[in-house]
């Protein structure tokens, strides 16, 4: 009970925490959310899908803001948990720190975003819904009264739904974090938040980074096909894909997921999902995710969602993150500093989990790139 409380004061209040600088194991809670809080197991293929290994190693610098690192610096400095890098189908470089191990399951937090757009693209092709120009109101009718009424599903996939949501971090009155207060702390149903969300200016127009876009594209999901979006996930990604490990998501009171967050897998089952993208969504001449899909996904197709556009500096499309000047580039980001890098250019994949309350997204993106040189 006493470890619960400090992960729940450490969901709810990390402000603070940051501020004082407690001393708490951030890193512990990041790779046990599955048992500290209500989840969902997702199950693991009957056929694993192994990766190659490769022992060149590596041994890189990456330049910074005119200055030199090396990863170990970086591993250092971010609070690194996990790091993994997978070229043309082998790892070439796997490492574990601040208590985890290859079998650990590291939170994704926003990462989970990515998998959600995944899905909705299945069901699209699968016939659950017939466009993602339809509004989300002919799914989801009791979003009518609320800001997300008539707002087409790809505005809310681009985070330009309109709807007042603050997601400012380390901001303690947030909808963000009292969001987070009412699901972890009061036990109270996620849907309760969404309910009563208002719109703030017109869908379609402005970038604003709200998980509540996410987390009503999970409603949207449940809804058409009448599963949990873990039960999907499983079906449609997770056993196809040849997963080695059970994974779970974490769910509210009234076990629905927090699908804007919160899924807890493997390193190396992260790095598969980012080689299905690699691949435009076919897995071994399997199409698991519609083809166009996928390069719908990660290029911005509005002025406001290009790179440099959306006030974090990077692009933004299908809940995929796109780094400035791309070439072949973009990620799944999680806040703390989770990232599934995916360079389609160098058929390279690197996964880094973390525990760093001030990330460092540019740089991890430089010494990505620079590794993607190396190799």
């Amino acid at each position: 009970m006493k470890l619960k409380r400090t992960a729940l004061f450490l969901l709810v209040l990390p402000a603070f925490l940051v501020s004082c600088n407690v001393p708490l194991d951030l890193a512990g809670i990041f790779r046990s959310m599955g048992d500290l809080f209500p989840a969902r197991n997702i199950e693991r293929s009957e056929h694993v899908f192994e990766f190659g290994r490769d022992k060149r190693g590596l041994h890189i610098n990456y330049q910074y803001k005119g200055k030199t690192h090396t990863l170990d610096d970086l591993f250092r400095r971010t609070k690194t948990t996990g790091f993994i890098v997978v070229k043309d189908d082998s790892i070439v470089y796997e490492r574990y720190f601040r208590g985890g191990c290859e079998d650990s399951l590291f939170t994704s937090w926003s990462v989970a975003k990515s998998f959600l757009s995944a899905l909705i693209g299945i069901a699209i092709e699968e016939g659950h819904i017939d466009s993602v120009n339809d509004p989300i109101t002919k799914y989801v009718p009791e979003l009518e009264e609320t800001g997300y009424n008539e707002v087409p599903i790809k505005h809310i996939l681009q985070m330009s739904s309109g709807v007042d949501f603050d997601e400012t971090y380390y901001d303690l009155s947030s909808d963000i974090y009292v969001m987070m207060e009412k699901v972890f702390l009061f036990k109270r149903p996620i849907e309760n938040t969404i309910l009563k969300l208002e719109s703030e200016r017109a869908s379609g127009e402005h970038f604003r980074y709200a998980s509540s876009d996410s987390q009503v594209l999970g409603m949207l999901l449940s809804r058409v096909t009448g599963k949990t979006v873990s039960a999907y996930l499983e079906e449609k990604i997770w056993r196809p894909l040849g997963m080695e490990s059970n994974a779970n998501w974490n769910i509210d009171s009234e076990g629905v997921e927090l699908s804007f967050c919160c899924l807890n897998a493997t390193l190396r089952d992260y790095a598969r999902f980012g080689r299905l993208y690699l691949h435009q969504g076919n897995w071994d001449g399997v199409q698991v995710v519609p083809e166009e899909w996928v390069l719908e996904s990660v290029v911005p197709d509005q002025p406001h969602l290009q790179p440099g556009m959306t006030g974090d500096g990077w692009g933004y499309q299908y809940q995929w993150w796109i780094p400035k000047e791309p070439d072949g580039e973009f990620l799944a980001c999680g806040v703390y500093g989770q990232y599934i890098y995916v360079n389609t250019k160098k058929n390279l994949v690197i996964v880094k989990t973390s525990a760093d309350p001030k990330m460092a997204d540019d740089e991890s993106v430089a010494a990505f790139r620079t590794i993607a040189e190396h190799l």
